[in-house]
């Protein structure tokens, strides 16, 4: 089946960051998203999810396990279960990512609170 983009899922989140639903099934989504320069997500973690983030244009800062890690064009990041991270677009660039979760996470994320 094919199918453009303008007819999938979107939705909003963050500060003004969006994300396409490319797939979604309880066992398995992926998620194209956007995030504007200078847009950073809520330190969190998934109890049973696992996640892969493949950069497809601009530079990602994670925050895993308190340590610092850059992600350019064409490389990934492993998330596992209960590791407490975020990720944040600190470039002058828009920061576009495949979000691959298995199981979804959707359900799956807690906020850590300071």
């Amino acid at each position: 089946m094919l199918v453009s983009k303008n007819e999938l899922n979107h939705y909003n989140w963050g500060n003004n960051c969006d994300g396409w639903c490319l797939l979604d099934t309880n066992e398995l989504s992926v998620i194209e998203e956007l995030m504007l320069p200078g847009t950073v997500e809520t330190m969190h973690y998934h109890k049973k999810a696992t996640q892969l983030f493949y950069i497809l244009t601009g530079e990602a800062t994670f925050t895993i396990d308190n340590k610092v890690l850059v992600s350019k064009q064409g490389e990934c990041i492993k998330i596992l279960p209960n590791q407490i991270h975020k990720i944040e677009n600190n470039s002058f660039a828009d920061l576009r990512f495949l979000l691959v979760s298995q199981p979804k996470a959707q359900q799956d994320r807690f906020e850590i609170t300071i």
